[in-house]
């Protein structure tokens, strides 16, 4: 016992130098916020957090991981950030749904939400100032692109800054305290479409109703009979409804990639993303010249979509995600020779890899 106790007061006093420097860190911080402010520079720069990390993760001899390091430095930085002056950011849907909880992940319990009905809300709030940052699905590993989103970079000037990934589960909520009194599933049509086999095989007679968003569907459920929503486990808690069935999701590995909308431009980290729109000439070849410029430049191309421009019938819009920052070499040869062949281009961000 007597070691025992001894070793508590090492870490004891260890841990009052932690603290001493997190206070230390925080006059920095602070002096860093008040520059940011003087200047017009945004708050947020997921180039420098990630170069923090980046560079404590190298430095690092063990026997703490590299996972380790991310994460206590994701929750340092998360409350750092919020400290002086929160961030306000836009996000679709109530409190509780999945992208208020990636909000959350990447901003922190300090920073303000303003929960918006549409993702159209969401860009115009940011548009308009009302938001330092905006966050809007545009993927799921499942179900593939939430097309709305695509759409909404179209007309609108707003940058990708970052990129959030976060595995979604599917609850079954009710008032009901059993299966067979359900006759109604009320959800946002990706989660529904993210659990059809669940359904189909537990219960293929209910009336499917689409809602704005999983929280807006757990909400209504809590007072209605015969009723379940599809929802996560934080709007379980959040509203106080009860748990029919947990992690009802048709793939184990169900991951959405969520988007960080803002004003300006992230900053080169080396391990980056960049997503452009574009839309080609009419003629023969035109989408193999298009791709050309990526195999060239051995640019590793991720994603690809084709959306219609809604200008003229079967006119097509091109969105592209490819490894590398817009300020790399190789990429702003690429982006000219894609600028030759396209009828327009428009970059939408170059941020760090989520």
């Amino acid at each position: 016992m007597k070691k025992l106790d001894e070793i508590r007061k090492n870490i004891d006093e260890i841990d009052k130098s932690m603290l001493d420097l997190l206070n230390l860190r925080v006059q920095k911080v602070k002096e860093i916020a008040e520059v940011k402010n003087l200047k017009k520079i945004p708050p947020f720069d997921p180039a420098r957090e990630r170069k923090i990390i980046e560079n404590l993760v190298q430095k690092n001899k063990g026997p703490l991981k590299k996972e380790d390091i991310e994460i206590i430095m994701e929750t340092i930085l998360k409350v750092y950030r919020g400290m002086f002056k929160p961030l306000r950011i836009a996000c679709f849907g109530l409190k509780g749904t999945f992208t208020h909880q990636a909000a959350v992940k990447k901003f922190g319990e300090k920073s303000e939400y303003l929960h918006c009905k549409t993702i159209d809300n969401v860009f115009q709030e940011v548009e308009k100032g009302r938001a330092d940052y905006g966050v809007v699905p545009v993927e799921n590993s499942t179900e593939g692109v939430v097309t709305h989103t695509l759409d909404m970079f179209v007309e609108s000037n707003l940058k990708i800054t970052s990129e959030i990934l976060l595995d979604i589960h599917h609850y079954l909520l009710s008032r009901e305290n059993s299966l067979s009194r359900v006759k109604k599933i009320y959800s946002h049509p990706q989660a529904i479409a993210q659990c059809w086999n669940w359904i189909m095989e537990n219960l293929p007679h209910v009336k499917l109703i689409e809602t704005g968003s999983t929280s807006s569907a757990v909400k209504r459920v809590k007072t209605e009979r015969n009723a379940a929503a599809i929802g996560s486990l934080t709007a379980a808690g959040i509203y106080k409804i009860g748990i029919l069935a947990e992690k009802i999701e048709d793939y184990v590995e169900n991951i959405t990639r969520f988007l960080v909308i803002g004003t300006s431009f992230s900053d080169k980290t080396g391990k980056d993303k960049t997503s452009i729109l574009l839309s080609i000439k009419d003629k023969v070849g035109a989408l193999h010249e298009i791709l050309l410029p990526f195999k060239e430049n051995n640019i590793n191309l991720t994603r690809i979509e084709s959306r219609p421009s809604k200008r003229k019938a079967w006119d097509y819009i091109f969105f592209f995600d490819f490894i590398g920052h817009k300020d790399d070499d190789i990429i702003k040869d690429a982006l000219l020779k894609l600028e030759k062949e396209s009828l327009f281009l428009k970059i939408l961000g170059s941020y760090p890899i989520g």
